[in-house]
């Protein structure tokens, strides 16, 4: 699932899992992830912390790893903040991983997999 409100990132980013073998969900903003997440139950999520409509990457994720039937879904921060102090705030909100943008799709879909394999 990639949750991301600009449209040429996501399919940027849709074209590299498809090309490792991955189905993509795609949504713009937390309150339409959320409604996929809940009735699709992705494997992954890719986050963007910056969102619009509200709610942030961050919230959307907390709020995931309350939920008892999304709490189990690894999530990837996908984001353009790269502080040290938003790295640790990604990751204690739950995040299995924090990749900050620029990045590289070959070393996205290698952290993909790596969390995937953990999970």
């Amino acid at each position: 699932m990639i949750v991301d409100d600009e449209a040429p990132i996501r399919e940027m980013i849709a074209v590299a899992l498809e090309m490792a073998g991955y189905d993509c969900l795609e949504a713009d903003n937390a309150q339409d992830a959320h409604a996929i997440i809940v009735d699709r139950k992705p494997d992954l999520i890719l986050l963007d912390w910056m969102l619009p409509g509200g709610t942030s990457g961050i919230e959307l994720a907390r709020r995931l790893k309350r939920e008892e039937l999304t709490n189990d879904i690894p999530i990837i921060m996908l984001t353009a903040k790269g502080e040290e102090d938003n790295k640790i705030q990604g990751l204690e909100v739950g995040a299995d991983d924090y990749i900050t943008k620029p990045f590289s799709p070959r070393e996205l879909v290698a952290r993909l997999k790596a969390v995937l394999r953990r999970a």
